[in-house]
């Protein structure tokens, strides 16, 4: 279950509050303390793979089309 969705399955269960919470504690995505999922991309999100440097935060395609327009070049 991805993090965008671990909300949908709470549709059978929303009428039984044991049931639910029970699915709560054990299917909700943890908050990350460090690692590759604390970080996520400024321009679209994703999680993987940020060019940290210079403080960017932004995922490596994401940098593929802004690189020109801040003063990369590539070699």
């Amino acid at each position: 279950m991805t993090a965008k969705n671990w909300e949908k399955q709470f549709g059978q269960v929303k009428h039984k509050k044991a049931e639910r919470t029970r699915q709560l504690k054990f299917n909700k995505p943890k908050d990350r303390k460090y690692g590759r999922g604390t970080r996520k991309c400024k321009i679209c999100g994703r999680r993987g793979a940020i060019i940290r440097r210079y403080s960017l935060n932004v995922c490596r395609q994401c940098f593929r089309d802004i690189a020109a327009e801040i003063g990369f070049k590539k070699f």
